[in-house]
């Protein structure tokens, strides 16, 4: 037998043992278009700023701090999230504004816009893993089964990392009506779960589609992509705009900040609430993921300024992700928006909110069941916004 013969069948063996959660790489017709694509260049999709995808520093290093017994501590709650309780009766009432939210966790949004319902990175399932048995577990239960939520007019994917793309989830959704919308590649992964081809939207960056009456715009994102046991940078990553006849919103995705956001904002925005991730950074991945402060800059720039709609901060205490405290992208966050009197979101999982109403939830729930850093927690006072004051918030850790 040849060596490509063999190199073939172990390919083809290697292939079959794989699990099903990895999904499927793009060919045919859509790695042709994935090749044309401007945003594509030297046989991998590439950043709008250069971005080191990989951690920085020493491997070990982190090793020892992320598995070190009091780290993991600090890395979770000390007792129950707060989820909200009524989520399913107060999603039976329409928004009396029309733009009601849902955050569900991590970076999964219920946004209800001008009559029609759109979720964004929709994770239902247990761990963000291709395994059932291993892997980061929620630290929360979702608000509500994903069965009960109702119809789904459109869902949105930012990419195909586990902690966004859950493919139980999609399975489960791939049997209603809804309509999905993702970067361009993604919809390899999808078809190969059993979604219709007819009912995918793949979008490079800068393009869009209708559905239902919104209009849903793929934007650029500083991140990277991969699910499998090899990382070939054929699937897009995108944030989103996503805009009704009356409302628009923004979704960052993954992201490490990057001045394009000014160029979002400037074409699409300023928009009526924008969901920015300020979760699951570190030193060891700064170009790939925003700490809170960065994530403050982007909702700002997206903005023009603190006067337009509040931030819901995502991709937050749902995983144990990265190295920082559990509680410290929340108290972060409010620091930020303090020092740029910006209004912000603060719901527990499963907490509606109107983004136009003049009081948004901002009480620092995670308190309750987080490790008091040292020295305690600073002073609680008002959040920017919402008649805030002028002391300053240490973030936690």
């Amino acid at each position: 037998m040849s060596r490509s013969l063999t190199s073939r069948s172990l390919t083809s063996g290697l292939r079959s043992l794989q699990p099903d959660a990895f999904g499927a790489e793009p060919a045919g017709a859509r790695l042709d278009r994935i090749r044309r694509s401007p945003n594509f260049a030297d046989g991998s999709f590439q950043n709008p700023e250069g971005a080191r995808i990989r951690p920085d520093g020493s491997m070990l290093e982190f090793a020892k701090n992320y598995f070190r017994k009091e780290e993991r501590a600090r890395r979770a709650p000390t007792g129950t999230v707060p989820v909200h309780a009524t989520t399913l009766a107060d999603l039976a009432k329409p928004p009396v504004s029309g733009l009601r939210i849902t955050w569900m966790g991590h970076s999964s949004v219920l946004a209800e816009i001008d009559g029609v319902r759109v979720l964004f990175d929709p994770v239902w399932g247990e761990r963000c893993s291709p395994f059932a048995f291993a892997g980061p577990k929620r630290l929360h239960p979702a608000p509500l089964p994903l069965a009960a939520l109702g119809p789904v007019d459109v869902v949105v994917i930012s990419h195909d990392h586990y902690d966004h793309l859950d493919m139980p989830t999609i399975k489960a959704l791939a049997h209603t009506d809804t309509v999905f919308a993702v970067p361009l590649g993604v919809g390899a992964h999808l078809e190969h779960w059993g979604v219709p081809a007819d009912r995918l939207r793949e979008l490079d960056w800068h393009e869009s589609t209708k559905v239902a009456g919104v209009t849903l715009t793929a934007t650029p994102a500083r991140h990277f992509c991969g699910r499998g046991l090899r990382n070939t940078q054929h699937t897009l990553w995108a944030s989103w705009v996503v805009a009704g006849s009356e409302h628009s919103v923004f979704h960052s995705g993954d992201t490490g900040y990057f001045a394009g956001f000014k160029d979002i904002g400037a074409e699409h925005g300023p928009f009526d609430v924008t969901m920015i991730q300020i979760g699951a950074y570190s030193e060891y991945w700064p170009d790939i993921h925003m700490t809170p402060e960065e994530g403050m800059r982007a909702h700002l720039d997206l903005q023009g300024g603190p006067a337009a709609g509040p931030m819901l901060p995502i991709h937050w205490g749902t995983f144990n992700l990265a190295p920082h405290a559990w509680p410290e992208p929340g108290e972060g966050t409010v620091t930020a928006a303090r020092r740029s009197a910006a209004r912000i979101a603060l719901p527990r999982p499963g907490e509606p909110f109107e983004p136009g109403a003049e009081a948004l939830p901002t009480e620092q729930w995670w308190r309750a069941v987080a490790a008091v850093p040292q020295g305690g927690w600073p002073a609680a006072g008002s959040v920017a916004g919402v008649g805030a004051d002028d002391t300053e918030i240490v973030v936690a850790g």
